[in-house]
This record gives structure tokens, C-alpha cells and sequence, in this order.
């Protein structure tokens, strides 16, 4: 059993990684530091967690529904998973490589930068998408306001 409030802990949480994040990112030299580092580790970990459960937990009866509108919105978000999540891995490949895990590898600060922008934005974007859209409809046709899955 998952609640919306729950999921929305859980949302708080990324967001509040992602602002961390972004702030300390901007100094170059910040990137280069382990606490900064654990904090992004445990900020992609979080995200990850997010998705797989709601792509687990959360679809299932509404691809079911008669309504095609909500099997198409499901859909999206199914697709919008995909994609977040091959962001993430091309992202961690390039600057997290399997040698240094532990570790931000940064040549191009500002490139860097813009790419955790994007990415971060992504993520917030999804949340924002889960919050007004995805919450919402999964009330309405199950009728249950507390509990999501």
C-alpha cells in the first residue's frame, strides 16, 4: 500500500536534493567534495527509487480503463520514465565513470552545469506532471483519496 503522501514525501525530498544541489554545483569547487558528491548519489538513488515505484505500482489498473484519455496519459508517463531514466544513465556515464564512483569527474564546469540543469529539470518537471495529473486521476478513478496503490 502507497499513499499520496508518501509520494509526495518522496517528491519533496528530490526537489529538495535537486535545489541543494544546483546551489552547490554553481562553485566549481564544491563539485570536487565528497559531501557533495553522497548528496548527488543519494539525489539519483532517490529518483531512481521514485520511478521504479511508480512504474510498479501505479499503472496497472488505469491501463485498464475504459477511457482512452487515461490509458494515453499512463502511456506518457511510461515513456517519460524511459526517458528520464536514460537521461540519468547517460548522464552517470559521463560524468560519474565506473572507475571513480564515488566521484564527479568535471572537465567543462559549464557544460556540466547546463547538463544537471536539464536533467534536474526533467525530474522536477515529472514531479510537477505527477502532482497536478497523474495523483489526481488515479483519485478520481479509484476513488480513494489516500491511498495511491
Amino acid at each position: 500500500m502507497i499513499t499520496y503522501d508518501e509520494l509526495n514525501a518522496q517528491n519533496d525530498s528530490i526537489t529538495e536534493l535537486s535545489n541543494v544541489l544546483l546551489y552547490l554545483f554553481k562553485e566549481r569547487s564544491m563539485c570536487d567534495t565528497s559531501a557533495c558528491c553522497e548528496l548527488f548519489h543519494r539525489y539519483m538513488d532517490k529518483v531512481r527509487d521514485h520511478i521504479d515505484l511508480v512504474d510498479k505500482n501505479l499503472y496497472s489498473d488505469l491501463l485498464n480503463d475504459r477511457d482512452t484519455n487515461v490509458r494515453n496519459l499512463v502511456k506518457n508517463f511510461m515513456s517519460g520514465s524511459q526517458e528520464i531514466k536514460k537521461l540519468m544513465h547517460t548522464y552517470t556515464r559521463k560524468w560519474c565513470p565506473h572507475k571513480r564512483p564515488d566521484e564527479l569527474m568535471i572537465g567543462d564546469h559549464e557544460r556540466f552545469l547546463k547538463e544537471t540543469e536539464g536533467m534536474f529539470e526533467m525530474v522536477l518537471q515529472r514531479i510537477q506532471d505527477e502532482t497536478e495529473k497523474l495523483y489526481p486521476l488515479i483519485r478520481k478513478t479509484s476513488g480513494d483519496l489516500e491511498t495511491a496503490a
